[in-house]
């Protein structure tokens, strides 16, 4: 269509016509792209994107609703102001130009974009959901800043929660002047404890590392008579310190004792996984076989285990000597492994536990914690 075949608006300029963008009007132009002899005509015709036209175009189809050049002529089109879609296009094809090819499409060609289903991409909400705490996990305002009886006496040096329950129901415990016998009994901060006519008074926390030399038993008394760990320690802190774990009676190294219940329970709990590692000295040397079973487990009498790592120490030139990394807490647990492949341990010396080291600390000594290594076995 020439333009002197368009229809003519009231001022008597030509009405330009706008075209759908349909796959019908694609077929056309490439059909009009393509000559009689088969060559291509795109050297002159940008073929789609929307901002130019070069060379002579003569009486070619519009683009993107926008006319084509008059006969000889050449040169560019600025863009127009923001294409909107006309009503009632066919099939819903017709599209916006400007910001709406910015939106979410499909992709392809410009001519089967079409727009997102409603619901296709739900917009997230940004408010945060509430999150609702049941009534038994909710602490009670009236139980804040108190202490259970039991463990007011157990921190306060006297004696073990269990053994403290006894003492309570025995009415050995006053509190105020008054003898308690309820379990659970909370005890303020301004109450006066009382026990065998003293005040009790809350201990200071206390954590100590001890390097535990051989033929001592990790318990707080032996009725055999033997040596235990407290022997070590003992006159050197009024608290009441325990030991968190065991070490064997012949087994050397580190030992930790506190009177923190909390953080000795959190340590020695299964679920925790301290990790330790271990230096072991074997009869004979281990071989390379022996080595990759302990890396993929062995079956005990109490379930499948496997250590963490497991290497020669050293140069590797003597491979009695091994370095053990594990997790497990199970009693006895780097004996057993061994015994289970037939090596007789000869030494066994824990190195490492829960990031602690032996470093300055020699057989048989013990140290407080640094306020860095506190917090950090908090962390765990």
């Amino acid at each position: 269509m020439t333009e002197n075949d368009m229809p003519r608006r009231e001022d008597g300029k030509p009405k330009r016509p706008r075209r759908t963008f349909t796959r019908e009007c694609q077929e056309g132009e490439r059909q009009y792209h393509q000559s009689a002899d088969g060559e291509s005509r795109s050297s002159v015709y940008h073929a789609g994107n929307g901002k130019s036209y070069g060379g002579n175009r003569g009486d070619k189809p519009y683009r993107y609703g926008r006319p084509a050049a008059q006969d000889g002529e050449q040169g560019s089109y600025a863009p127009r102001k923001k294409y909107t879609s006309r009503p009632g296009a066919a099939n819903g094809d017709a599209m916006e130009r400007g910001n709406g090819l910015k939106k979410k499409t499909y992709g392809g060609r410009p001519g089967n974009r079409k727009a997102a289903p409603k619901g296709k991409y739900p917009m997230k909400s940004k408010r945060k959901k509430e999150v609702i705490i049941p009534e038994t996990a909710r602490p009670n305002p009236a139980n804040v800043g108190l202490t259970r009886l039991n463990k007011y006496l157990s921190t306060a040096g006297i004696c073990s929660r269990r053994e403290a329950d006894k003492l309570i129901s025995a009415g050995a415990v006053t509190v105020n002047g008054e003898v308690i016998t309820t379990m659970g009994f909370m005890v303020k901060p301004t109450d006066v404890v009382m026990y065998a006519g003293q005040q009790l008074q809350q201990e200071k926390k206390r954590y100590v590392l001890l390097n535990k030399p051989k033929g001592f038993i990790t318990t707080m008394d032996d009725p055999e008579g033997r040596h235990t760990v407290m022997e070590l320690v003992q006159g050197h802190y009024r608290e009441r310190i325990c030991p968190v774990g065991r070490l064997d009676r012949n087994t050397t190294g580190l030992l930790l004792f506190t009177n923190d219940g909390d953080l000795g329970k959190k340590l020695t709990h299964p679920s925790t996984g301290i990790y330790k590692i271990y230096h072991v000295e074997l009869a004979k040397p281990l071989t390379a076989q022996d080595m990759q079973q302990l890396r993929a487990g062995i079956e005990l009498e109490d379930g499948r285990i496997k250590v963490d790592d497991i290497q020669y120490v050293g140069d590797g030139s003597d491979k009695r000597i091994i370095g053990v990394a594990i997790h497990s807490g199970r009693n006895r647990i780097v004996r057993r492994l061994f015994d289970a492949l037939g090596y007789e341990v000869m030494k066994l010396d824990r190195v490492v536990f829960a990031g602690l080291t032996k470093k300055d600390l020699p057989r048989g000594r013990f140290r407080d914690l640094t306020e860095k290594e506190i917090a950090f076995l908090k962390m765990i």
